[in-house]
């Protein structure tokens, strides 16, 4: 298995560089890959910032990816929650990190519109200190 960085993810998902698409393809109908939850989250900062992609089209993107059959993630269940909290209109991070956190009482934050859209989610309460 292999392991792969978010400028293959990009080149891959968005065909921008034809020759380093063809390279990344090549990669993804070869391979065994693991993404690390890191480089997810430096993924969709970049199709949002960089590319100006919606949630909805990031969400779509993300779940056609990481339901291909030789994908490995660190927790597959976190992410299509964080998913699914960033289709709902969550920071896709923050999304995330409730994910990971959400088996625990509380979530510490300063982010009140983390907060807001967090309330009632899971048992963890996202409050501030």
């Amino acid at each position: 298995m292999i392991a792969i960085d978010t400028n293959v993810i990009v080149r891959f998902l968005t065909q921008d560089d034809e020759r380093q698409y063809k390279k990344a393809f090549s990669v993804f109908n070869s391979q065994e890959i693991f993404i690390p939850d890191t480089v997810i989250m430096e993924t969709e900062w970049v199709l949002r910032y960089a590319y100006n992609l919606s949630p909805k089209d990031i969400c779509f993107a993300f779940i056609n990816l990481f339901g291909l059959k030789n994908i490995h993630l660190s927790n597959s269940t976190f992410i299509a929650q964080a998913i699914e909290w960033h289709k709902q209109g969550m920071d896709f991070t923050d999304a995330l990190h409730l994910a990971q956190c959400q088996q625990y009482e509380k979530l510490y934050t300063f982010d009140k519109a983390f907060s807001s859209k967090a309330k009632n989610l899971t048992r963890c309460s996202v409050i501030s200190p």
